[in-house]
């Protein structure tokens, strides 16, 4: 029906239908006003601004601790400062080696030594300008020759199924597909099955002409195309773990930083297949063939090959990263703080990962500015972050959040993340469970990219969804710079971005062109990413009760409880989520009583500011009693207990780690203790709603 309105009628919709939804945590008067803001801030950002901050910051590779990757530093603080923002550049000094030389031979049954290089692509100027070199991040030095075996993803179960079969990977080169887990778990398996270098490839199955053409006649993988990547396995400077990497910090010695010790070597499946082809030995398991077009087989041998990297390690191990921010303090609660955040780092180019982030921070950024310009400005403080480093493993955010932590579990609202904004059209959003209302309701404001109605409505649109239910939205596991906010101090997160075909990860085909012309080609998605972000951020930053949702968080937690029973009874352990369940359905109760008295103190007038004072402060206590200070017995450095990656798989998501780690290791008597340490935490919760519903004058 939608493609019978008229032009005009069409871009008036989202606002017409937003105007028709009740804001909560807003009076009347408030509410108006808001809606107002709101909508003048969506009109701000334009498709031909992010065009010309997409060409200018992907204008070269610029990978953390590079002169290049200084120049987007001042790239980003110079259009800040030319809002009339007030800015801050933050310098650490992190333990950052750099790869200085790469190579790779297959040694025989005949001696080649493979490319490793990325070739131009006619019309596309940034992928003939200086390359990174084809190594992982935290890849170790050595020269390695050894014959090759062939572990398909490199997963624990992978190397279980190896020893099923006699092969063994100690003292050999293990060759992995990229899939299925993080780079670094692969790495950090390698090494443990004893391994002494590691080659992980894209395969054309995952990543390549299986999927769709390549680049440049489509968006995915070309023969030639390098995934590089990090292999870390932590958060933050691992000279300084759970600690700021300032002036003076205590370091720890290198022997003692927990980073990978043999080479890494990411490969393009061109090159890969000189090495896979010549395997014989052991026929593989039908579910490792890949896309290569040959039949794979384990070896080890006759390949042999042998694999060099070189560091800096020695002579400059370590550098200087660089975070920047634009700052709007807050009219009426300046301790309060609203953070959007993006990392400016890339491996190449990186028009998608992640310069369509930081264009969509600078944006918002630009949107809001208008409004405090105009004489509107945030009642709270609001600050445009871009990230450096998060590329080698959360650097620039981590020390942030580790050097500011007491700053912002006292006053911060929520961390707004924008990490690869825009590969298409496709809209899709995640994060805690109780900002996704808010996150509903600001897409409906917003015009859809496609131009069909709202981002609401052609995300409902895309999945198909009946009138009861709402889009699925993804859990905050870890893996982007949410993680410092949120997994580490339990400060509430929200992220989103429009997706498509994306094959060129990591790649020096991540390029403007590249998003010119697969990606976004009229950079229509990239300002509706910044469209989102700014009214996300005035919805928070001018509420006078937070907008949060402990109803739907406490909801959401229920709906886990099937799954975590099933798991327990798998493993043969006797506990029961009794308690757990009934403090889950205490916060519920608790969060339905809140939102009643909020509404009905709303209904009545906006509440005095030191009664808004008190109830906020009471409010953003509530995830944050469920973090405990010594953090996941496992991973310290996580304190929050609701969602974590899965330690053993890096991208996947765990809900309930404390809990579903011991039911992993088959240890009864700790999962006793978990379930009952967080049911506590949800009944500390429950308290803190009820300090809420307190605060505003509520039985």
């Amino acid at each position: 029906m939608y493609r019978r309105l008229a032009p005009l009628a069409l871009a008036l919709l989202p606002a017409a239908l937003a105007a028709q939804e009740p804001l909560t945590g807003y009076s009347a008067a408030a509410a108006a006003r808001q809606r107002t803001a709101e909508a003048a801030a969506v009109r701000v950002p334009s498709p031909d601004r992010a065009r010309t901050l997409s060409r200018a910051l992907g204008a070269e590779t610029h990978v953390a601790g590079t002169p290049a990757q200084e120049r987007t530093r001042d790239y980003v603080i110079a259009q800040m400062r030319a809002m009339g923002m007030q800015t801050e550049v933050r310098t650490y000094r992190v333990y950052m080696p750099h790869a200085t030389s790469v190579h790779v031979w297959r040694v025989s049954p005949d001696m080649r030594e493979l490319e490793l290089g990325e070739p131009a692509v006619p019309g596309d100027s940034t992928s003939g300008l200086a390359q990174y070199p084809a190594a992982n991040g935290f890849s170790g030095a050595g020269d390695v020759t050894a014959e090759v075996v062939y572990v398909n993803y490199g997963l624990i179960e992978d190397y279980a199924r190896l020893d099923s079969l006699g092969v063994r990977v100690r003292g050999k080169i293990a060759i992995a597909r990229y899939g299925r887990s993080f780079r670094g778990i692969k790495a950090r398996e390698a090494e443990r099955n004893g391994a002494a270098a590691l080659i992980i490839y894209s395969d054309p199955r995952d990543d390549g002409y299986q999927v769709g053409e390549v680049y440049p006649e489509g968006p995915m993988r070309p023969a030639d195309a390098i995934q590089r990547g990090s292999v870390l396995n932590g958060d933050g400077d691992p000279s300084t773990p759970g600690w700021p990497s300032v002036e003076g910090a205590r370091r720890l010695a290198e022997s003692e930083m927990e980073i990978p010790r043999i080479p890494v070597v990411p490969m393009a499946y061109g090159d890969a297949a000189e090495l896979l082809r010549g395997l014989a030995g052991t026929r593989i398991p039908r579910d490792w063939q890949g896309g290569l077009p040959f039949r794979y087989h384990v070896g080890p041998g006759p390949v042999v090959a042998r694999v060099q990297v070189q560091t800096d390690a020695a002579t400059r191990g370590y550098k200087e990263i660089h975070d920047t921010f634009g700052v709007i303090r807050g009219s009426e609660f300046p301790d309060e703080i609203v953070v959007i955040g993006g990392h400016r780092d890339g491996w190449g180019p990186g028009a998608a990962d992640n310069v369509s982030g930081t264009v969509s921070v600078i944006e918002a950024a630009r949107a809001v500015m208008e409004q405090a310009r105009a004489g509107n400005p945030p009642r709270r403080t609001v600050l445009f972050a871009t990230w450096d480093a998060e590329e080698w493993g959360l650097f620039g955010s981590t020390e942030f959040v580790e050097q500011d932590s007491a700053r912002l579990m006292r006053g911060a609202v929520a961390y707004l993340n924008q990490d690869v904004a825009a590969t298409g059209l496709a809209f899709s959003g995640g994060g805690s469970p109780s900002l996704r209302a808010a996150l509903r309701s600001v897409a409906r404001g917003v015009p859809d990219p496609s131009g069909q109605g709202s981002v609401y409505q052609a995300w409902r649109r895309r999945e198909l969804l009946p009138d009861s239910l709402e889009p699925a939205m993804d859990d905050p596991g870890g893996g982007s710079d949410f993680a410092g906010f949120y997994n580490h101090l339990g400060i509430p997160h929200s992220e989103w971005g429009f997706g498509g075909a994306y094959g060129v990860y990591h790649s020096q085909y991540d390029s403007f062109e590249w998003m010119r012309r697969f990606g976004d080609p009229e950079f229509r998605a990239h300002a509706a990413a910044a469209q989102v972000g700014a009214a996300l951020m005035l919805r928070l930053a001018n509420a006078d009760v937070l907008p949060y949702d402990y109803a739907e968080f406490a909801r959401t937690m229920s709906g886990y409880l099937p799954a975590m029973d099933a798991a327990i009874q798998k493993q043969g352990i006797t506990a029961s989520t009794a308690r757990l369940g009934d403090a889950i359905e205490a916060m519920r109760t608790a969060a339905m009583e809140f939102a009643t008295a909020r509404d009905a103190a709303l209904a009545a007038g906006a509440p005095g500011r030191e009664t808004l004072r008190r109830t906020n402060a009471a409010l953003m206590r509530v995830e944050r009693a469920l973090t405990r200070p010594e953090g996941l017995r496992t991973r310290p450095w996580f304190r929050a207990l609701i969602y974590a990656a899965d330690e053993n798989n890096g991208y996947s998501n765990v809900v309930f780690p404390s809990i579903s780690e011991a039911v992993r290791d088959r240890n009864a008597e700790l999962t006793v203790r978990e379930i009952a340490d967080l049911a506590s935490r949800f009944e500390g919760a429950a308290a803190a709603l009820r300090d809420a519903r307190g605060a505003l004058g509520g039985r």
